[in-house]
């Protein structure tokens, strides 16, 4: 969502956020420390930063990645292309939120034109289901966005709303680069 340059992207992309030099080296790194796992196939998100994350892993594990657009980045609605402030002032809104309450919030209450997180949720579960069907028993890598993959990790493993809250602001969420097995 957020980027350098401070404000918030989904799709559609309004404007071209490579990546930096620094996550690209970053992603070279990683993508190192996963060519003992035997990658048998890489799905990634459509827009442009997972694209070429998943390029650079699937050059070093000799994988080309498939797109599919169910893992993209939360749906902003109107807020895509705005200010990271923007964005926050919709959501509190004259309230005093604690992030608990923002975060709980985004699971019921939708961005005008956008998503909650119950339904990026329910996108990604329907990745997951297409993907075990046809795929069982291959070592997949899935590259997509911070919370999108945070939130399979909640369906993934059956965690609460309360205990995803937590994962965020306790700061234990996916970090950029960082590779986790579900």
């Amino acid at each position: 969502m957020k980027n350098v340059r401070g404000f918030e992207s989904c799709w559609p992309e309004k404007k071209r956020i490579p990546l930096t030099r620094q996550g690209r080296e970053q992603i070279k790194i990683a993508a190192k420390t996963v060519t003992e796992k035997k990658i048998g196939l890489i799905f990634c998100s459509d827009l442009l930063r997972t694209k070429q994350t998943a390029e650079i892993v699937g050059k070093i594990v000799k994988v080309k990645p498939k797109l599919d657009k169910r893992l993209r980045e939360i749906g902003l609605g109107i807020f895509n292309g705005r200010s990271v402030k923007e964005f926050g002032d919709f959501w509190n809104q004259g309230e005093k939120l604690s992030p608990a309450q923002h975060y709980q919030r985004r699971f019921i209450i939708p961005l005008p034109k956008g998503e909650t997180y119950a339904q990026v949720e329910l996108r990604l579960l329907s990745f997951i289901k297409d993907v075990e069907g046809k795929y069982r028993g291959k070592n997949i890598l899935v590259v997509s966005h911070q919370r999108p993959l945070t939130l399979l990790e909640k369906a993934v493993k059956g965690y609460s709303i309360l205990k995803f809250v937590n994962l965020i602001v306790n700061k234990k969420e996916i970090k950029t680069g960082e590779l986790r097995k579900l």
